[in-house]
């Protein structure tokens, strides 16, 4: 694929969804013969109708291994599709590349693409340098794992515009020459495990995004994180590391209350909106890529002290009968809880719980001193719970169901606590998304008064 081009060839789509969907549009409009599978009845799928009425064809109620012959030129695979999927395995070994559509909107974007990565705090990262290239007067779009799909937002921007994208281990694992301008990797934690099977497969798939990179490009990284410098130094692109512990030679830091950029100070911590010791390094990893989009030192402060985050990503609700309401919803690991707990010095009543993916909780046990509570419900109430006990947590209750969590957690507090949606679990056992549930918690907020 490192010559692009599609006219006259087969691809198939794997799973529609909203990313398949631009996929196949992209595709289609550039000239491929495009078959989109689906294991849903096509009455089921949105937008099916219309896609076919263009000369998309569709194959719905399983994934039949004859898709792949005659033999397509690639397979543009749904992110959430498991490589165990027969189709896909198949694919595999007939070595027909099998790729997400970051790929294809890395093929066709004519801006700079500046992607983002790392198990936590790329939504608030991609958000804030969006925000700063913007406020200096230039195009910036969001777009990957968050807002519209890469492959429709790579068609609106122009040679002179950027394209923000986050992406994420199952995106990345799916690249063959997926090539940024300004990468950025933020952090790594045992994540997401049941679906790559190892932690060896998760970090290579999260330094898919410096690979391709070369000299003319930047890998921004945390100089903080040993795995993270492990991928920094095998990456071919310009290095630049940010650090919250020290001053550096180059890059961006945090020192005596300032955030530096190249030795300059662009403006003290203090008048940054974010709080949290893991907002900051969101802040450095964002100013180091903004400095590199030519942004000015104005438009970042600006930017950064007018930010105060991003829904459901330790989003502020409301303060209720002199308890401040959080909401993190989109905490879904250990490691986005952790440093959620860390952002407070007020007790804590934390709400917690989720889906079930096999591991243990004795990670958040450091994190637990302001703690004053721990409401625990859904499929891992009960891992939670003897958790925080033997933390050491003063109350501690599971329940099954999050209004419950609310309520209980209410009971639980006191005027001058914080009340902490950080569920350290995927929403998917109660709750389609991780939005779903943020949206949940603040109507079961707002139904105590």
């Amino acid at each position: 694929m490192n010559d692009f081009s599609v006219d006259g060839k087969k691809v198939v789509v794997l799973g529609l969804a909203r990313s398949g969907e631009a996929a196949a549009r992209l595709l289609y409009d550039l000239g491929a013969s495009v078959t989109v599978n689906e294991y849903k009845e096509k009455q089921e799928l949105q937008n099916a109708e219309e896609l076919e009425s263009l000369g998309i064809s569709f194959v719905t109620g399983g994934h039949p291994l004859s898709l792949l012959e005659p033999r397509p030129l690639f397979v543009v695979k749904n992110p959430g599709i498991r490589y165990d999927n027969p189709l896909v395995k198949r694919a595999i070994e007939a070595d027909i590349p099998v790729i997400t559509e970051i790929e294809l909107a890395a093929q066709v974007v004519e801006g700079t693409m500046i992607a983002i990565t790392g198990s936590n705090g790329k939504t608030t990262t991609t958000e804030l340098i969006t925000r700063m290239i913007s406020e200096d007067g230039k195009q910036a779009e969001v777009a990957g794992n968050i807002g519209r799909p890469a492959s429709e937002v790579a068609r609106t921007i122009d040679k002179d515009g950027f394209m923000v994208t986050e992406v994420s281990s199952f995106q990345l694992k799916g690249t063959l020459h997926f090539k940024p301008k300004i990468a950025l990797m933020l952090n790594i934690f045992d994540a997401h495990l049941d679906y790559h099977g190892t932690k060896e497969d998760y970090v290579n798939s999260k330094t898919r995004i410096t690979t391709e990179q070369t000299e003319e490009d930047f890998f921004v990284y945390n100089a903080d994180d040993p795995i993270v410098v492990q991928a920094a130094e095998k990456s071919r692109a310009t290095k630049v590391p940010f650090s919250v512990k020290r001053p550096l030679n180059t890059g961006a830091y945090y020192m005596n209350d300032n955030i530096y950029w190249q030795g300059t100070v662009i403006m003290k911590r203090a008048d940054a909106a974010l709080p949290g010791i893991h907002n900051l390094e969101n802040i450095l990893a964002a100013v180091a890529a903004a400095k590199l989009s030519g942004v000015s030192d104005r438009a970042i402060a600006h930017v950064l002290n007018v930010f105060t985050g991003v829904e459901h990503r330790l989003q502020y609700v409301k303060t209720l009968q002199g308890r401040k309401v959080f909401n993190d919803s989109k905490a879904t690991n250990i490691l986005a809880t952790e440093k959620a707990l860390q952002a407070f010095k007020e007790p804590v009543v934390l709400i917690a719980g989720g889906l079930d993916r096999g591991n243990e909780f004795d990670g958040l046990m450091s994190s637990m001193e302001n703690v004053k509570a721990l409401i625990s419900y859904g499929e891992t109430k009960h891992k939670l719970k003897s958790t925080a006990d033997v933390a050491g947590v003063q109350t501690t209750e599971a329940t099954n169901t999050l209004d419950e969590a609310v309520a209980t957690a209410f009971r639980a507090s006191d005027v001058g606590d914080v009340i902490l949606l950080s569920p350290a679990c995927a929403s998917w056992d109660q709750y389609r998304t991780f939005e779903e549930r943020g949206e949940a918690f603040i109507r079961a907020i707002g139904a105590i008064e």
